[in-house]
């Protein structure tokens, strides 16, 4: 079972985590999102060693198509996105998904 978890972004977005504790990072600098966040997100997707990747909300729209479909239907590694009005819908669907149950199911 995958036990680590992964920042993607800013420099700025993953040095709190980084603070926290959380080791396993990718810096991609705004300057050159476009160029490396495909890259950054893959490799931490296809890391066996990483069960949630956090990631900015804001920086999906940054991604190419086949990434950002990656890191919307992945179910281990978790991507878990903050900020840009994400909401817990979002969340709720990737636990969902994740489980398998809905556990907020009203009756």
């Amino acid at each position: 079972m995958s036990q680590e978890i992964a920042v993607v972004g800013s420099p700025e977005f993953t040095t709190g985590f980084r603070l926290a504790g959380v080791r396993e990072f990718e810096n991609v600098p705004d300057d050159e999102k476009a160029a490396e966040l495909d890259d950054a997100v893959e490799r931490v997707l296809t890391d066996d060693d990483i069960g949630i990747v956090v990631m900015h909300a804001e920086d999906l729209d940054h991604l190419s198509r086949t990434v950002r479909q990656d890191v919307e239907t992945s179910v281990e590694p978790t991507v878990v996105t903050l900020g840009g009005g994400a909401g817990s819908g979002g969340l709720r669907d990737k636990i969902k998904r994740a489980i398998g149950i809905d556990l907020m199911e009203e009756d």
